[in-house]
């Protein structure tokens, strides 16, 4: 334990991510101060928001060039010098891209051992309470109600769908690719699923909900969100969540067209959130979720990629679209 090995963003990127805006360097192992932890990064969380610390300040700093990559992850204490926490207790923790990370115990939320570790990334985890609190809180679903998704494939989406259904909806997804849309369909139990990629999205999202759309969970903005919007009904609700399609690269020629009259016309309520907001209510939320998922009600997909030295890779891909349910590294 004397070398810590991190990823550095090694530049901001001005197009498209590449495995050239980041490098890999040694550091020293840290020594907690008074009032911290040592703590041991287990799996580093993966999500498209990464992509967006890096253009500026969001609900957390920006990521400058030069400094260690950031991102949340679940990690075990190695050494304490802060009241409450002791070795062996595991944490969810922003560390950021590295094997060790000094942290303050202010910052840290104690976790449970749970088997799989996974799940505290992904069901248990900010996948998993952003889904919940996202559509239960914001989208306020009834049953019989149409509830549409996108990127419905991923870490969220597909928990979102899956939720919807325990809550008596009909419910629509919409991913990129036919491959993604069918197992939305024969895996996760959704009614319908739009692929993006083969064109005309409001055609075909129009044919799957000939009665509309109530609630709309957007994880990606842009075109899409203005291919749902004259499809919601009135008083229907958008809860937005996050905006990849502006995210990497250049973005969009223009944000979606005709939102405030139909805002006004519609009655809708479009509200964005972030899931510390309901960090209060994280373990109700849990507990439900956990009965859910040992029920068989709520499938979890994870998709975990071994190797610190491949997390810029991995992003990169995530990005691109190319994982199905939570992504992660295991370091």
């Amino acid at each position: 334990m004397t070398v810590n090995r991190q990823v550095l963003l090694a530049e901001k990127p001005k197009g498209k991510l590449a495995l050239s805006n980041f490098r890999m360097h040694d550091a020293a192992v840290p020594a907690p101060k008074d009032g911290e932890v040592l703590l041991r990064v287990k799996y580093i969380s993966l999500d498209a928001a990464n992509r967006a610390w890096m253009q500026g300040a969001t609900y957390r700093s920006a990521v400058d060039a030069g400094a260690v990559m950031a991102g949340g992850s679940v990690s075990e204490v190695v050494e304490s010098k802060a009241n409450g926490f002791a070795k062996g207790d595991l944490v969810f923790a922003d560390t950021g891209w590295q094997d060790y990370a000094a942290m303050p115990a202010t910052g840290l939320i104690k976790l449970p051992r749970i088997e799989p570790m996974t799940h505290l990334l992904s069901v248990y985890g900010v996948a998993g309470l952003t889904a919940y609190f996202g559509l239960l809180r914001v989208g306020e679903p009834r049953s019989g109600e149409t509830v549409a998704v996108s990127a419905a494939a991923g870490s969220v989406g597909s928990l979102v769908g899956q939720i919807a259904k325990i809550k008596g909806c009909r419910v629509i997804g919409i991913a990129g690719g036919a491959e993604k849309c069918a197992w939305l369909k024969s895996e996760l139990g959704f009614d319908e699923a739009v692929d993006y990629k083969a064109g005309n999205t409001y055609a075909a999202l129009k044919a799957a909900a000939p009665k509309g759309v109530d609630v709309y969970f957007d994880n990606v903005g842009g075109d899409v969100l203005e291919a749902v919007l004259p499809l919601m009904n009135l008083h229907g609700r958008i809860a937005c969540c996050g905006a990849v399609s502006a995210y990497d690269g250049a973005p969009p020629a223009a944000g979606p067209r005709g939102l405030p009259g139909l805002l006004v016309v519609k009655r809708l309520r479009m509200q964005g959130f972030i899931v510390m907001d309901y960090y209060a209510q994280s373990a109700a939320a849990i507990a439900e979720l956990r009965q859910w998922v040992e029920s068989g009600k709520l499938k979890v997909q994870e998709d975990v990629i071994d190797g610190l030295e491949n997390t810029p890779a991995a992003l990169i891909g995530l990005l691109a679209g190319e994982n199905r349910g939570k992504r992660m590294v295991r370091v």
